[in-house]
């Protein structure tokens, strides 16, 4: 017997109408705050709805993010995050006792923040938004726009951040001092988020304390776990910051396609002589993340289209 919601409301949850087949896995997505907490206790009728109806099947059953999950037989089942807690091991055993369970009748509820999960086990993914039901389908094109949507939502976090100096340390001579660093993005809007392929730029201050002859600016890009990822500087380019005196200044702009992977990085800045001699190097001196729509492995992220020839 499938479950069906007719223009029900209840806490976030707002004119959700919707039905649930049986023998059929259905996943659940959504912010904190989406309603899918709220529509898994009303699948499960551990809450009545304020406003609406709901046809359920007699045998119901919840389990919580703390709960076990139980394989015995019931109508349907409602996971709120019940998968979390586990290994891998656990998990998959757990994943083949759901599908019998579909396979015998049953309606199974899931709600997971495990992407890779909620795509290899569901029929279905329905996609919740501040209490409505945004998408359902496909698990693959659900999950797509999901990220798009996701990704899109860190990205205008990122923009509101104001970036700031924190080097895991610093050091040189002290004949020169790194004043600023900002990460900008292709609008040359200050940011700590960068999307993966847009043109972005590192834009770098420094202040000189003594006379300088030949410097050179560099910075270095690592990932989270300090792996090198690129690096480059004003010598490598051929350009010449030119002698400085006591007390000048000069900002230096990187410019570059941010071809990464999803992830979080690091920039580490350094002034020195050709000869190697620092002046100032701040290592791992700001943190920002790039965000992507379409999932992929390594750090690099080669923008890769797939076609298929006969």
């Amino acid at each position: 017997m499938p479950i069906e919601f007719r223009d029900v409301s209840f806490g976030t949850l707002s004119g959700l109408t919707v039905t649930a087949p049986a023998r059929a896995i259905i996943g659940l997505i959504g912010e904190k705050g989406s309603g899918v907490s709220e529509l898994l206790k009303l699948a499960a009728g551990l809450e009545q709805p304020a406003s609406g109806e709901i046809s359920a099947p007699p045998e119901r059953r919840y389990a919580g993010p703390q709960d076990p999950v139980s394989p015995s037989p019931v109508d349907l089942l409602a996971l709120d995050h019940s998968l979390a807690k586990y290994d891998a091991v656990v998990c998959a055993r757990t994943c083949v006792s759901l599908d019998q369970l579909r396979r015998s009748g049953a309606t199974v509820l899931v709600a997971s923040h495990q992407e890779n999960l909620l795509e290899r086990l569901c029929d279905e993914i329905w996609w919740f938004h501040e209490g409505r039901l945004i998408t359902k389908g496909d698990p693959v094109e659900t999950l797509k726009r999901y990220r798009s949507h996701v990704s899109g939502r860190i990205e205008s976090w990122g923009a509101t951040l104001k970036p700031r100096l924190a080097p895991v340390s610093r050091f040189g001579a002290g004949t020169a001092a790194i004043e600023s660093i900002t990460l900008l993005d292709s609008q040359g809007t200050p940011t700590a988020t960068l999307r993966s392929g847009e043109e972005a730029s590192a834009r770098i201050t420094i202040h000189f304390l003594e006379d300088v002859d030949d410097p050179v600016l560099g910075i270095l890009l690592r990932t989270r776990v300090g792996l090198e990822v690129y690096g480059v500087n004003n010598q490598i380019d051929g350009l010449k910051i030119g002698a400085r005196t006591t007390d000048q200044s000069v900002t230096v702009v990187f410019r570059f396609r941010c071809e990464l992977g999803a992830g979080s990085y690091t920039l580490t800045a350094a002034a020195q002589d050709p000869d190697g001699r620092v002046h100032d190097w701040l290592e791992d001196a700001l943190a920002f993340v790039v965000v992507d729509d379409r999932p992929t492995s390594g750090v690099a992220n080669l923008h890769a289209r797939v076609s298929i020839e006969a």
